[in-house]
């Protein structure tokens, strides 16, 4: 019961930062690939565009098939444990990238990365590539697996600790990790892998996630039983009266099986909105470093100043989490309904990416200048989806019971990911060919006819997905086990 004139404790923020930082070290742990390939990598293991987008397209499918298993594997060993088994896992993948380039060599029977760099003769420069690629996919399989506990955890860590009407907005803080490890990567990452070789940049990112193990094993606990969170705190918490018996014989948790997740249409509208615009943040997440090499001829440190400022735009998706608390406490909706608009406001922005490329090509006017153009644009459709995506996670809190939320969570995951590896993957391939064949599309060509064709499946991927969800679950509907 609450005490008479308690203070309530805030608790709840904590683990809301762990969250964050967890998120911040798996972004940053995605990103140094991204960030190293085409200046440090490519060169040295003679990788083409489509090597790359099997590469990332491989780490999506695999990504995707873990969250299917990872949101089960969460509810089943519970929070605490399943997010230490899960950034445990992804921080040895990160640091296992490191050992492909002397795996290469061995395997090719090279002593050194400057004998691969130089290596003569087709079969010489194919093999290399070949065993390379076969070596990276091994670790990003390894890293795949483990990120795609990241998000089933922190869901259902979130939905422990905050009630409905706030979820969104804790979602939205802790997915700004995302946009902070987008933004401490390229500051940082191209210059260590300058200074001290690719190897290095991912034995050091990967190394925060042991960091924060070390913590997060000390300071989590349900919040029913956490000395640090009092009874007005747990109170405001549980307000909505949907929390899961805790430990009681009588009144044991039901869980739900993949069969019944199946079975709801609700299940459908979260994966179907995550199958449609999960791709897009991927695409800008592993393709833009690229983007800026092959379109306007920046390296990774020479473009380090767009990619900051991008990220820093994708900040302003906090707002996400604000709006459907303002629709909920403002204008009486219900907490999904409010979400669902919110979803539409920020579905339009996307829009956006259709001018990136057109006023990327603006030389002529604004010379140099012409770069930030898309840089912005694809800044504001990074929030828009930053902030799309916090509440189409709440959307599953809001529905479902929490014994089944990282099932659920990774259900959607997993066709999110599915979504990423298509795109990752026919970019790569569409790259290569516009380049190869100098193909011409609406006033662009070559590579810059590619960029254009995939942000303007980008810019619309959202009003489609938010019309199939509202289609499916056109009403807020609780599912009762």
């Amino acid at each position: 019961m609450k005490t008479q004139n308690e203070k309530m404790t805030n608790y709840r923020w904590v683990i809301c930062s762990m969250l964050f930082f967890a998120t911040t070290v798996n972004y940053m742990d995605r990103q140094v690939l991204s960030l190293t390939w085409k200046d440090f990598i490519a060169p040295e293991f003679h990788w083409t565009n489509a090597d790359y987008g099997n590469i990332t397209a491989t780490f999506s499918i695999i990504y995707a098939l873990s969250m299917l298993f990872a949101g089960k594997f969460v509810d089943w060993m519970d929070t605490k444990k399943g997010y230490l088994w899960s950034i445990g896992v992804w921080s040895f993948g990160a640091c296992l990238h490191a050992l492909c380039g002397i795996g290469t060599e061995w395997v090719v029977e090279l002593d050194s990365a400057q004998a691969l760099r130089v290596a003569e003769g087709a079969d010489l420069v194919a093999k290399i590539s070949t065993v390379s690629v076969t070596f990276f996919i091994l670790a990003r399989f390894v890293l795949a697996v483990g990120e795609a506990g990241n998000f089933p955890a922190a869901i259902k860590a979130t939905a422990e600790y905050f009630p409905k009407k706030d979820r969104a907005f804790s979602t939205s803080i802790f997915n700004a990790g995302a946009t902070v490890g987008a933004l401490a990567a390229p500051v940082t990452i191209p210059f260590i892998a300058a200074s001290f070789g690719w190897e290095l940049a991912f034995l050091l990112i990967g190394a925060l996630g042991f960091i924060w193990m070390g913590v997060w094993v000390f300071i989590y606990k349900k919040p029913e039983v956490h000395p640090k969170v009092n009874a007005s705190e747990l109170e405001y918490i549980r307000q909505d009266n949907d929390h899961d018996p805790v430990g009681t014989a009588d009144a044991p948790t039901k869980k739900m099986s993949f069969k019944q997740c199946f079975s709801y249409k609700q299940t459908w509208a979260f994966a179907i909105g995550k199958f449609m615009t999960d791709g897009v943040w991927w695409f800008f997440l592993f393709w833009t470093p690229a983007y800026l090499s092959s379109v306007y001829g920046l390296d990774s440190t020479q473009s380090a100043p767009q990619i900051f400022v991008l990220y820093l735009i994708t900040l302003l998706s906090i707002i996400g989490g604000w709006l459907p608390t303002y629709f909920v406490e403002k204008k009486g909706m219900h907490p999904y309904a409010g979400r669902m608009r919110s979803m539409l406001i920020f579905a339009f922005f996307p829009l956006l990416a259709l001018l990136a490329q057109p006023l990327g090509g603006m030389n002529e006017e604004f010379g140099t200048l012409a770069v930030w153009f898309p840089v912005v644009i694809i800044g504001i459709a990074g929030a828009a989806h930053q902030a799309w995506s916090a509440n189409i996670f709440s959307t599953v809190g809001d529905m479902f019971p929490r014994s089944a939320i990282a099932t659920v969570t990774g259900i959607g995951g997993m066709a999110g990911g599915v979504g990423a590896f298509l795109i990752n993957k026919g970019s790569g391939e569409l790259f290569d060919y516009t380049t190869n064949t100098n193909m011409a599309f609406m006033g662009f060509q070559g590579i810059e006819a590619g960029y254009f064709i995939i942000f303007s499946i980008c810019a619309v991927s959202y009003l489609i997905g938010w019309c199939i969800m509202k289609m499916l679950v056109p009403q807020y509907k609780k599912i009762n086990l």
